[in-house]
């Protein structure tokens, strides 16, 4: 069972990598022409890409202090709150970044710049392509720790660490397509001042996603009764 379980986070550590490699190069592509064709919808997607490229560093790291600490005696109850504290920690970074994101995008809103509709719309289409490349890679893994658990029901092998920067993922998906629509009714309709109140939208759920997870990780670090 434990050489299972050690099977299990291996697989998650090697998925994770793969993901974060993904995840970081279009951050960079989505911040760098977010300012270069002025889209605060642009941009609050790419900050929040790399919210997630954080969060998926934290999970990376997690897992290879448990792997390395696994035989050691300094923990009294083992090293599974160590993912744990990981997601509470990116929950943080998510928090502050939602709030940066609704300041600028009002400040935008305030002042709008013109908008370079067709290239902001082509790397926000490549971002949603590169967060579904991840969510397929992470799905499988997420599919086959599924069905284990089905076979054997145990909350306290549950990967708290791979299941936040799972749903961290879904999350920037859907910052996505938020993007992509504001940016195309824009485009169409000459809608501007939408741009930034998406950029607002996208502001307000990356600060209820991350109340969330806070909120679940701190009950399990302190051992809270659900």
């Amino acid at each position: 069972m434990c050489e299972h379980h050690h099977e299990v986070s291996s697989e998650n550590e090697k998925r994770t990598l793969t993901v974060i490699i993904f995840t970081v190069v279009a951050m960079f592509a989505e911040i760098a022409y977010g300012y270069f064709t002025n889209s605060m919808a642009l941009l609050a997607d790419g900050y929040h890409m790399g919210t997630h490229a954080l969060a998926l560093g934290l999970t990376y790291a997690a897992y290879v202090l448990t792997r390395k600490l696994a035989g050691s005696d300094l923990f009294i109850n083992g090293t599974e709150k160590i993912g744990t504290l990981t997601a509470y920690t990116s929950s943080l970074f998510l928090g502050l970044t939602g709030i940066w994101i609704i300041i600028e995008a009002f400040q935008r809103f305030i002042n709008p710049l013109d908008i370079k509709f067709n290239e902001a719309i082509l790397v926000a289409i490549i971002g949603l392509v590169v967060n579904a490349v991840c969510i397929f890679i992470m799905e499988g893994r997420h599919e086959a720790h599924h069905h284990h658990n089905e076979e054997k029901v145990d909350a306290h092998s549950e990967d708290y660490n791979f299941k936040a920067a799972y749903y961290h993922i879904l999350a920037d998906a859907l910052t996505s397509i938020l993007a992509i629509g504001a940016l195309v009714v824009g485009k169409y309709f000459h809608v501007v001042y939408l741009d930034s109140l998406i950029g607002i939208l996208g502001g307000i759920l990356i600060l209820r996603w991350a109340s969330g997870l806070l909120k679940n990780t701190v009950k399990i670090l302190v051992d809270m009764k659900s």
